[in-house]
């Protein structure tokens, strides 16, 4: 089941898959995380929390319209590869569709591409490090 929760729900999943546990959870926060118009979804496997994200207004460059950037998109290990993330990606479009967003963006990490290319998103950046994680690229889905 996908349910909007709040931000401190994400930190420990941040921290597991996105940061192989070595930070604290409030290391964990992003700057944007409470800001106005900020959601995050959650997919539950009964009561357990087993798949994030994280969306917050932001506009990629001079692209024009209403903006979300997607950040924080993590599933634990063991739920993996059972469309869980496509399913709560899916569910986040199809809300921001009602909220009249006309596209969301990422940062996605290199072996993370294919999963959002699946999706529909386009790369519309060059490759670039992120210092301690890793090779990234700009991803974009227009939404109407």
């Amino acid at each position: 089941m996908i349910r909007f929760i709040r931000a401190d729900d994400v930190l420990a999943i941040r921290n597991e898959v996105l940061r192989e546990g070595r930070l604290t959870l409030d290391e964990c926060r992003f700057p944007n995380d409470n800001a106005e118009g900020t959601f995050h979804l959650g997919y539950f496997d009964n009561d357990q929390l087993v798949c994030i994200a994280s969306f917050h207004p932001q506009n990629y460059k001079e692209f024009q319209g209403k903006a979300y950037q997607l950040r924080g998109m993590a599933t634990l290990e063991s739920h993996r590869g059972k469309g869980i993330g496509n399913q709560l990606l899916n569910f986040a479009v199809v809300y921001m569709r009602g909220q009249k967003v006309n596209y969301v963006w990422c940062n996605a990490r290199k072996k993370a591409v294919p999963f959002y290319i699946n999706l529909g998103f386009e790369i519309m950046s060059d490759e670039f490090d992120v210092p301690v994680i890793g090779p990234h690229y700009v991803l974009y889905l227009k939404i109407q």
